[in-house]
């Protein structure tokens, strides 16, 4: 509890001195949290991920060697059958199809063929012999070149389908790949899938697809000798298709590829997106050969629901708190420049009184002063009185002046105006009062209002001012930085005798006035009139005033 009104302290000291950076501070800080939390959800959505395809690629992966392993072995069993032949009849390899009772889980492939190793030069008898036995002339394609030793045509192909029939008498030892996995197969004796190709099967369609090749030996007099191949085809899209199907994969994405991830060796699957996140990739065997299986989360790079919905909630608080703070930095802000205009106050009222004090002291001395003065000078009470009041009045009329300005600079040309204020309402004198914008501290607007007034109270009566005609002008310039000139004219008045005496007013002007002022004054008495040049000191502006404006701006005061 003692600590509290130290910590609130600190804090409005904080918010006041660094109205945006606590604000932005806050908003940073609440953001990092909020960034960090979606970091972490997305972490854990990656690891989920991570694990749902890591099983579904293993569970796809051993679906299809499964697969592959079950037409594997149907082509070992009929490899082993058609050995113990010389030549494979089409009774006895559609009554080994039949026996075999493929049921609806052997998916994906197109049966079940049997291609013999024909030489060049038994093509001919080759085609007369199988003719009765497939019911329609079989022609071998393409036509072999001169230098073709044997040629390995599709002679039988279960089920019989007019898709199937297009392979028939088709040289599968004329295309490359499908040569590469023969000869495998031939030299292992063991089923070996052949790469990516497209199956005769398929017509004009370009679907990929590949085939398991098991080699068929008879004994003969130098050894085994190779007789031919039984052999499956497979679309590649229907296999994994049929697993995928089965095995259930949800919203992922599967491919299937020949030994490498890219465009021209995928087997089946949907194109490559390039959007997701997350792939692995599994290694599937399939008949002595390695594909690769790639999985791929469908959820792309963006930020999961929950990782949103956090993300967007964190930034809404984050700017509701900028926004509390930005408010209580300002209303700090606002707090601290009223206490301080409060402050300034009490110290300008303090500064005041004392000044005041000062200048009211001073003021009763002029007074007494004059008072003195005018008691000598005066031969009656009645006179005494007149001139009193008439001077009395003069201080005055500056002192409006100077509360006016609330004790501050008072400019030359609004004293000059208030003591001569009622001869410029007489229109039968002529004032011309000329100078420019100069101000004046308080004590030498009082003491040239004194002298203006001695001056006009004498044109009045024996000057310019006394007659039609007279002309009275008050010029002032600024001499050098801090100094001011005031002359005072006059012409057209009656002409000033020689033979006059000193009177009061010209003592208080040399005595009272340029004590004051601290500078002599220059009054000559011309025969055309009286002229007289006074230096003003132009001091600096006071720094308080009586009510001083308060320089904060709710709107903007912060800023």
């Amino acid at each position: 509890m003692e600590n509290s009104p130290k910590s609130r302290k600190w804090s409005r000291r904080w918010l006041g001195e660094y109205p945006r950076a606590v604000p932005l501070t806050i908003f940073i800080l609440v953001a990092c949290i909020t960034v960090l939390s979606v970091l972490a959800i997305e972490r854990g959505e990656h690891q989920r991920d991570h694990a749902q395809l890591r099983q579904t690629g293993q569970s796809v992966a051993y679906a299809l060697e499964r697969r592959a392993a079950e037409s594997s072995s149907y082509l070992r069993a009929g490899a082993a059958l058609f050995a113990t032949v010389d030549d494979v009849p089409s009774d006895t390899f559609r009554r080994f199809i039949d026996q075999l009772r493929l049921d609806h889980n052997y998916r994906g492939t197109d049966g079940i063929g049997w291609a013999p190793r024909v030489s060049a030069d038994e093509i001919d008898a080759f085609e007369r012999a199988v003719e009765p036995q497939v019911g329609v002339k079989l022609d071998v394609y393409p036509e072999p070149s001169p230098d073709t030793a044997f040629v390995v045509p599709v002679t039988y192909l279960q089920p019989e389908s007019v898709r199937n029939g297009r392979a028939l008498g088709f040289d599968m030892y004329s295309e490359p790949v499908r040569r590469a996995a023969m000869d495998e197969a031939a030299r292992t004796a063991r089923p070996t899938a052949s790469g990516r190709v497209v199956l005769k099967q398929e017509g004009a369609i370009s679907a990929p697809g590949f085939l398991i090749y098991m080699p068929v030996f008879r004994a003969g007099s130098a050894g085994r000798v190779l007789n031919g191949f039984i052999y499956s085809p497979f679309n590649a899209k229907d296999f994994l298709a049929g697993v995928v199907q089965l095995e259930g994969r949800g919203n992922i994405g599967i491919r299937l590829f020949d030994r490498q991830i890219a465009a021209a060796q995928q087997l089946a699957g949907t194109p490559l997106s390039g959007t997701s996140r997350l792939k692995l990739v599994e290694e599937v065997s399939i008949a002595n050969r390695q594909l690769l299986l790639e999985v791929e989360s469908a959820r792309g790079r963006s930020l999961s629901a929950l990782s949103m919905a956090t993300l967007l909630f964190g930034l809404l608080v984050a700017s509701l708190m900028m926004a509390m703070a930005r408010i209580l930095t300002r209303q700090a802000k606002e707090d601290a420049a009223t206490l301080n205009w409060f402050q300034e106050q009490a110290s300008i009222r303090t500064s005041l009184t004392r000044e005041l004090n000062h200048r009211v002291k001073n003021t009763l001395a002029n007074v007494l002063s004059i008072v003195s003065l005018t008691r000598r000078r005066s031969n009656n009470l009645e006179d005494f009185a007149e001139a009193l009041d008439g001077r009395i009045r003069a201080l005055s009329a500056t002192h409006d002046l100077l509360t006016q300005s609330e004790w501050g600079t008072t400019l030359i040309s609004a004293v000059v105006e208030a003591e001569l204020a009622p001869y410029i309402r007489n229109a039968e004198q002529a004032l011309k009062l000329e100078g420019p914008a100069v101000e004046l501290a308080p004590n030498d607007a009082l003491s040239l209002g004194l002298a203006l007034h001695e001056l006009a109270t004498n044109a009045s009566k024996f000057g310019a001012l006394s007659e039609p005609g007279g002309v009275v002008k008050v010029h002032w310039r600024l001499v050098k930085e801090g100094l001011a000139r005031i002359e005072w004219t006059e012409s057209g008045g009656p002409p000033v005798s020689e033979k006059r005496g000193r009177g009061f007013g010209t003592e208080l002007i040399e005595k009272i006035v340029a004590h004051e002022l601290r500078n002599p004054i220059d009054l000559r008495f011309e025969p055309g009139g009286v002229e007289c040049s006074l230096l003003v000191p132009v001091r600096e502006p006071t720094e308080f005033a009586m009510r001083a404006t308060r320089r904060f701006d709710r709107t903007a005061g912060s800023e």
